[in-house]
């Protein structure tokens, strides 16, 4: 990908990257060769999630084609999860590139979140939830096939 006009946030050594080097907990739902589901801390929705690429990729337009069908994948299974665990009445998906479009780490994400019981996601400032929490709601999210088949263990969390 060429020159951008996209104006990035100066959000200094990529969180994301850090969490998927195991350099910090967070709960990793879901990862494979070109994703992952993560459970985010600032809970918007019942539940939200990040999906995220592998590699760093600071906005949309830097995707290669088979990171993008890959992402759009695990957003739709995250959506599924979402669905089936917690039976919310919509499912909200967002994504932001720039700091003008409200991108806060310059790391590609997408957002998918359960609504709310008064409808929508919350947009205002949130409280950050403990990792402890974040595990607890992949726990929900997993299914009883998936729980068997993952060890316990302390978090870099790919739960």
């Amino acid at each position: 990908m060429g020159e951008t006009s996209i104006e990035l946030p100066d959000d200094g050594a990529c969180a994301f990257c850090a969490y998927l080097r195991g350099d910090r907990p967070y709960t990793i739902l879901r990862r494979d060769e070109l994703t992952a589901t993560l459970v985010t801390r600032e809970q918007r929705g019942v539940p939200h999630l990040l999906v995220i690429p592998i590699a760093h990729r600071p906005t949309l337009l830097e995707l290669h084609d088979s990171e993008a069908l890959a992402l759009m994948t695990a957003v739709r299974d995250a959506a599924r999860l979402i669905d089936q665990a917690y039976e919310r009445p919509g499912i909200a998906v967002w994504q932001n590139n720039g700091k003008e479009a409200n991108q806060a780490i310059s790391h590609l994400h997408f957002h998918i979140a359960g609504t709310l019981d008064e409808g929508g996601t919350e947009w205002g400032k949130v409280r950050e939830i403990s990792v402890a929490e974040t595990d607890e709601i992949a726990k929900k999210l997993r299914t009883p096939k998936e729980e068997e088949a993952r060890p316990i263990r302390p978090s870099t969390r790919l739960l």
